[in-house]
């Protein structure tokens, strides 16, 4: 995974390249988890252009696909998991960490390789569920359940009580065990005899991967130099992501 020490030394020579700048480790630390959420929700942005360079004939060989190498990477942040009714409200709390819903279906099971799950349709809109519900033809049955996806998630019909939900989840950390954490990506000092030292132990690695750095280099540099009104920050950032959108292009 991208290492938090790697990418804040890495932006520190950025900023301080002609001494016109100093990023603390406070200040890197502030705007270290916005970089990588931004970073993360642009992936998906960059399957569909890739797909759709893909479509056109222009995509290179699998081994260097730029749609499998994005699909890889947001794979990462798949997970399953088996919600049950809210006994309150009848609907079911979204996971306190979805970004976004991949697929759902009712919990069933797999016996002998077959699976007694049923597909979910995903729906997003409250006018069309509603027209759904008073038609003879379209009406859900536990066969062709539906739901309607809001602040929380509603399935119809109603005496479906377990769903399994496929989503990716939101990116957080990793700490220097090389466990995931649900701490924000964090560089963390140990200060002795007024010297700022690296503390490992109580830092936390970014969840993209580690070719990510580059990118997460960039991203903080741009969110700091509008922070710190700094345009010397900005416009080096902004030179640098010109340069890694051309890459991206081919």
């Amino acid at each position: 995974m991208a290492s938090v020490s790697a990418v804040y030394d890495t932006l520190k020579d950025l900023v301080n390249k002609d001494q016109n700048g100093f990023i603390t480790p406070s200040i890197f630390n502030k705007f270290a988890q916005v970089a990588q959420v931004r970073i993360f929700n642009r992936l998906f942005d960059d399957l569909k252009d890739a797909k759709r360079i893909s479509k056109a004939g222009f995509n290179p060989g699998r081994d260097k696909s730029k749609s499998k190498r994005i699909e890889e990477d947001l794979a990462f942040f798949a997970k399953t998991a088996t919600l049950s009714k809210n006994t309150t409200t009848l609907r079911y709390d979204k996971p306190s960490d979805l970004s976004r819903i991949i697929s759902s279906t009712t919990n069933g099971s797999v016996l002998l390789g077959q699976s007694t799950r049923t597909p979910i349709e995903m729906c997003y809109d409250e006018d069309k569920i509603e027209r759904i519900l008073i038609s003879d033809i379209s009406k859900p049955t536990e066969s062709f359940p539906v739901a309607l996806v809001s602040g929380d998630i509603e399935v119809f019909p109603e005496s479906i009580n377990k769903i399994r939900l496929r989503y990716y989840k939101y990116p957080e950390s990793f700490d220097s065990t090389g466990a995931r954490s649900v701490n924000p990506p964090t560089y963390a000092i140990i200060t002795t005899n007024n010297t700022e030292t690296f503390n490992q132990g109580g830092s936390f690695d970014f969840e993209l991967p580690d070719h990510y750095i580059e990118e997460l280099v960039i991203e903080i540099a741009q969110l700091v130099g509008v922070n710190l009104r700094d345009q010397l920050v900005s416009n080096q950032a902004q030179v640098e992501g010109a340069e890694r959108s051309k890459e991206r292009t081919f």
